[in-house]
């Protein structure tokens, strides 16, 4: 691969790669404001039609590595599109998991007022913050930006999860009647913390590029 080819790709799949990624940030962006709103219809709809998107994207990334895998490059070139490559698959699961979040609260609609499913938007919102800083450390290789998404997982997402759980039991125990409203809580709130795992695994790839490379 000649080094203006191999820029041109590269651009094509940081472009590509990082509308993946702000895919699942508008989703992210959709389930707040209708958690905020109490609005929830056509949500199941929109969330799944990003997801959508997201696959296309897949594809399309998957053809790019393939594309310039088979011609030579460099070690620096090789190692940067095999972590793409393997990060595909993650980037494919949280654009799943948006979409079951969003299917999950615009079916429980008339639960949704309850503060058992305002619980989730902490954990929301700090995966949107998660996913910013990822985008900015994948396009201006930011180390430091790449170690904030992990230790923002290690120290708050997982803690928010453990505390919604707690909180749901608790409703669970003092209002058997908000039982449907805490359980879907919970699920969403997994959904979510599972989001943030693949988030990370994208990360912990893109350290290791960059120390590879010398950033």
């Amino acid at each position: 691969m000649t080094p203006s080819s191999h820029t041109h790709t590269r651009a094509q799949l940081t472009a590509r790669f990082l509308r993946m990624l702000s895919i699942t940030l508008e989703q992210m962006s959709l389930l707040q404001g209708a958690v905020s709103r109490g609005a929830f219809a056509g949500l199941a709809s929109r969330t799944a039609e990003l997801e959508r998107e997201t696959d296309v994207l897949e594809a399309e990334l998957e053809d790019l590595c393939l594309s310039a895998l088979a011609r030579p490059l460099s070690d620096t070139e090789l190692h940067f599109y095999v972590m793409v490559f393997r990060s595909l698959a993650d980037l494919e699961r949280v654009g799943d998991y948006g979409r079951q979040v969003g299917r999950d609260l615009e079916a429980l609609e008339p639960l949704a007022q309850t503060a058992a499913l305002q619980d989730v938007l902490p954990m929301a919102r700090l995966l949107s913050s998660m996913l910013e800083r990822l985008a900015y450390a994948f396009a201006e290789r930011d180390l430091t930006g790449v170690r904030d998404v992990m230790r923002l997982d290690s120290e708050q997402v997982d803690a928010l999860y453990e505390q919604l759980q707690r909180a749901s039991l608790t409703r669970i125990l003092e209002n058997p009647e908000d039982i449907g409203a805490a359980l879907t809580a919970t699920r969403m709130a997994r959904s979510l913390e599972r989001l943030g795992d693949h988030v990370v695994n994208v990360a912990e790839r893109l350290e290791a590029n960059m120390l590879q490379a010398g950033d």
